[in-house]
């Protein structure tokens, strides 16, 4: 029987508990930091012109902190490049998601730019550094959306959150909340060296197509 929803593969493989294993413990932190490390004068000269386009823009702060949940729900400020105008209103789509539009006004010029490359998402390797999160693992939820998990869903919080993770890559905005909460859910379970490779790699492929950016 071929198992078609996320769902149906996360019940069949919720007994597996890599999220315990080695790999997910030890050395996929080890690979994080050296390659941050690794990645971090690139970073910088990006963080250059970046910084000077937002400034230039709208005088607005170039950094945009938004609270998350991480590992066992615990709190931390995800690191972003500001991509929408000052005091922008928060618009939600009825599962719960943000709405996120091609269209939308709230968006800056720069940060149209910057969501469609993904470039927005760099300064996360400081949150990487610091142990908040992981290049490759579950998006973080935002800390309004903590209470409303259910028990199956909870488990994508086994692990740090990532940067890029199995729903970014294969799917990107074109899922439901539940959807990607599963999917994530199933990632915790089987979390490996070789499923990571994969996903690193599919995800530069579907930043470069610009694949499924936007949700409305």
């Amino acid at each position: 029987m071929n198992i078609k929803t996320p769902e149906e593969l996360y019940r069949a493989t919720k007994e597996n508990e890599n999220y315990k294993g080695f790999y997910q413990l030890s050395i996929k932190r080890l690979i994080d930091i050296i390659i941050c490390l690794i990645a971090l004068p690139f970073v910088l000269i990006i963080l250059i012109p970046v910084a000077i386009a937002i400034k230039i823009e709208d005088q607005g702060p170039i950094f945009y902190h938004s609270g998350r949940i991480g590992v066992g729900f615990k709190e931390f400020g995800m690191l972003k490049f500001r991509s929408m105008k000052v005091n922008a209103p928060d618009l939600r789509n009825e599962d719960g998601s943000t709405f996120n539009s091609n269209v939308d006004p709230r968006v800056t010029k720069v940060g149209h730019f910057l969501r469609e490359t993904s470039i927005d998402e760099i300064p996360q390797i400081f949150n990487i550094l610091k142990g908040d999160m992981s290049i490759i693992g579950p998006r973080p939820g935002d800390v309004e959306s903590k209470d409303t998990y259910d028990n199956e869903e909870i488990d994508k919080l086994l692990i740090r959150p990532g940067i890029t993770g199995y729903t970014q890559a294969y799917y990107r905005n074109n899922l439901g909340v539940r959807e990607k909460r599963l999917y994530d859910a199933w990632y915790a379970h089987n979390v490996s060296f070789m499923l990571d490779i994969k996903i690193f790699f599919k995800t530069i492929a579907t930043v470069l197509k610009r694949e499924n950016i936007y949700t409305n």
